[in-house]
This record gives structure tokens, C-alpha cells and sequence, in this order.
């Protein structure tokens, strides 16, 4: 049985998408390693991660329209 909630919101993109950044011979690296949706009634969010920082440090941001396309498929 499916959410059809959580679809529809899935089909729209994430509302942010979770990275990691470390640093390495003073320049900032960016690894995508997740991303979330927010809930319907916009009192939360579903974060989905696919790894995990090794700092434990999680940075969300808004995507870019390239950063969402085949989302949610």
C-alpha cells in the first residue's frame, strides 16, 4: 500500500536538498548525500539520506532546477 500524499509530494522535488561539505586545501567540497520533502500540511520535513557525514554535519539547500529533474521517479 502506497501514501499517495507522499508521492504527489515526491513527484514535486525535494524542498531541499542534503549535502555534506569538507574541506581540503582551502577549498570546500560539495557531496550530495540526500534530500527532503516537506509535508503537506508544512509542519515538517522527510529527510532521505543515502550516507552520512563523517563530521555529522548536514547542510540544506534550496535546489536548482538541474538538481530536481528525474526526482521522485
Amino acid at each position: 500500500m502506497t501514501n499517495k500524499k507522499n508521492e504527489n509530494t515526491k513527484k514535486q522535488g525535494p524542498a531541499f536538498i542534503a549535502n555534506t561539505v569538507r574541506e581540503s586545501n582551502g577549498k570546500k567540497y560539495w557531496t550530495r548525500i540526500g534530500a527532503a520533502w516537506s509535508h503537506e500540511d508544512g509542519q515538517g520535513f522527510n529527510l532521505q539520506l543515502e550516507a552520512l557525514p563523517l563530521d555529522g554535519k548536514i547542510v540544506l539547500r534550496a535546489p536548482k532546477a538541474e538538481e530536481t529533474e528525474g526526482e521522485g521517479a
